[in-house]
């Protein structure tokens, strides 16, 4: 498959029929996570990912402290809105600080805004009206529950917890569901047992799941994503290269890469080389292999990076490779393989 076939690879989710395609850009740099980006910088990123057949664009208020949003909103305009799908997320409101220093949380430059976490019915439906103005559109397709779960929250994740269930976070959902003004709805997390938690509160449609379904761990496998395949529930895989070290960076959870889990991904690239293939192009097309798999979503800094990512998604692998690190306990040898 060539690189510009992207658009060709598409998938529903299969509850909402939303088509996304197989890799989608994720528009966190393009809200200056690590290091500063320009308007043309990031214009340039989303027509080049346009041009590469990429119609799946992840979002959130917290990116760059909306300037993401405001970005990505821009760079679409002239599209054709039937043309492309647009994920965003509720969770944080946030809130006008001209306190806000650059670097804060990550984001070189963020814009004057604190974000406050807020899951609860006004909550989930001011982020979402608020998002909607920063995008300039009617509409999102898929609207996401943003960084919810034990490791997120700590011991005020019961309290956020119990505002999307009984304060009604959930329930905003349903109704932005139901009344069409969202195609679908699911959380955007780090963590994938409260998704599991989820699809026993509320009847969502998918989840992105970001670093948990990875060529590096398969814990959420068999509790999870067999679970959604059943139920139809699509997951859209987020941070395939868990933070960068599947990429060469060292960065495993946004943090320095602890000793086993480096050794663990040389054991890996060893295994690539042998069979002369980028470990990147292994990350980026391992998960996609699950049935309940619908999108692989990468973010990148650059339009050259971008169509990196996209030659390593299209790039044809041997089979031999999957076999092989199965075969050495270093992927679960229940895992679906490309």
């Amino acid at each position: 498959m060539q690189a510009n076939m992207i658009a060709s690879d598409t998938r529903k989710l299969p509850r909402a029929g939303i088509a996304l395609s197989g890799l989608g850009l994720g528009c966190a740099q393009l809200g200056g996570l690590y290091q500063a980006m320009s308007e043309d910088e990031a214009r340039a990123i989303v027509d080049a990912a346009w041009d590469l057949g990429v119609r799946y664009f992840d979002t959130a208020p917290y990116y760059g402290y909306t300037l993401s949003e405001r970005r990505l909103g821009a760079a679409l305009r002239e599209r054709e809105r039937a043309g492309y799908v647009v994920s965003t997320k509720v969770g944080r409101l946030m809130l006008p600080d001209d306190a806000v220093q650059p670097g804060e949380n990550g984001w070189a430059q963020p814009l004057p805004f604190r974000p406050r976490f807020d899951y609860s019915y006004d909550g989930v439906m001011r982020s979402h009206e608020e998002s909607l103005r920063r995008l300039d559109m009617d509409r999102v397709d898929i609207l996401y529950v943003h960084d919810i779960g034990n490791v997120t929250h700590g011991a005020r994740q019961p309290h956020y917890w119990e505002q999307l269930t009984s304060g009604g976070g959930f329930r905003a959902l349903t109704r932005l569901r139901d009344e069409g003004s969202v195609g679908a709805i699911g959380l955007g997390v780090n963590e994938w047992e409260i998704i599991a938690d989820a699809m026993d509160a509320c009847d969502i449609d998918c989840a992105l799941l970001a670093g948990r379904y990875t060529l590096l761990e398969q814990a959420s496998l068999e509790p999870l994503l067999d679970r959604c395949a059943q139920r139809g529930i699509g997951i859209v895989i987020g941070g395939p290269f868990n933070s960068g070290i599947l990429a060469g960076n060292r960065k495993f959870n946004y943090e320095d890469a602890p000793a086993d889990i480096v050794a663990r991904v040389e054991a890996i690239e060893a295994v690539c080389r042998e069979y002369d293939a980028p470990i990147q192009a292994a990350a980026l097309q391992f998960p996609m292999a699950h049935p309940a798999v619908v999108s692989c979503v990468a973010g990148a800094q650059s339009p050259a990076q971008l169509r990196q990512n996209a030659a390593w998604f299209a790039q044809q692998l041997p089979a031999g490779l999957w076999r092989e690190l199965a075969r050495r306990g270093l992927i679960d040898g229940r895992a679906p393989t490309p």
